[in-house]
């Protein structure tokens, strides 16, 4: 039974992420969805300021710290190994929904607006571009094991979860960090870029120029030299060709 439970758990968390993914995108874009950045009820510039830097800094917080070696062996000795995945893409996902709900709209000034219909044809085409770079990268990876299902699965069926393995298929083969990569495009490929949404740009890339950083000393942990020789021979975020050695 438990086992069953801990399965429906991680479709569950799992569910429950695909569809504020979804939402993220109909978000940021201010596409398809109720409420998109630019939306909302409106307050102070120097309120809006501060319940965004919060929401982000939760979301930052949380993302980070749970994913760190350290907090995961404290964490396990209260939540089960099998549904610790899981239990952090609920924890992330309930964090990047907070900002969807509680986000304050900085609408004006608008810091640029693309007026050429080719112009905003190309803003448009990189903004779904980044999204899909995300969702692809995730697959190239193991999309599942990412999220959880994988865990939850091999705990169901009895089995063992294999230890860690250290691939570069396609875009990791020019960029060490692809999904951060897609994200940064999706963020910043606005034809309409408020105040509100260069703020969320601006506080998402610093936030992952740190994050790479924290990952990077955990992928290190894990792989020892083949990913130190794999750092100096791979961009980290600007796709270019590998360099000699790679």
């Amino acid at each position: 039974m438990g086992k069953i439970l801990a399965a429906a758990y991680g479709l569950v968390c799992y569910a429950f992420f695909f569809v504020t993914f979804l939402y993220a995108i109909g978000f940021v874009g201010g596409i398809f969805v109720p409420k998109g950045i630019d939306d909302g009820p409106t307050v102070g510039l120097t309120t809006a300021l501060a319940i965004d830097t919060l929401l982000l800094g939760v979301f930052a917080v949380q993302h980070s710290l749970m994913a760190r070696p350290a907090f995961k062996a404290a964490w396990t000795k209260i939540v089960p190994q099998p549904i610790e995945r899981s239990t952090y893409v609920l924890f992330s996902t309930l964090a990047l929904a907070l900002i969807c709900w509680q986000w304050r709209p900085i609408a004006q000034p608008v810091i640029w607006q693309a007026s050429a219909p080719w112009l905003v044809d190309v803003l448009w085409a990189l903004f779904g571009l980044g999204w899909l770079t995300v969702l692809l990268s995730t697959f190239l990876i193991n999309h599942f094991d990412l999220f959880g299902l994988r865990q939850v699965w091999i705990y169901a069926r009895n089995g063992d979860t294999p230890p860690p393995q250290f691939r570069t298929p396609l875009f990791y083969k020019v960029v060490r960090h692809p999904i951060y990569v897609g994200f940064i495009i999706a963020f910043w490929a606005a034809p309409r870029m408020s105040l509100g949404h260069l703020v969320f740009a601006i506080a998402t890339t610093a936030y992952i120029v740190i994050a790479i950083q924290l990952e990077e000393r955990d992928l290190i942990g894990v792989f020892g030299e083949r990913y130190i020789a794999y750092r100096r021979t791979v961009s980290m975020i600007v796709p270019w060709p590998p360099r000699r050695g790679a």
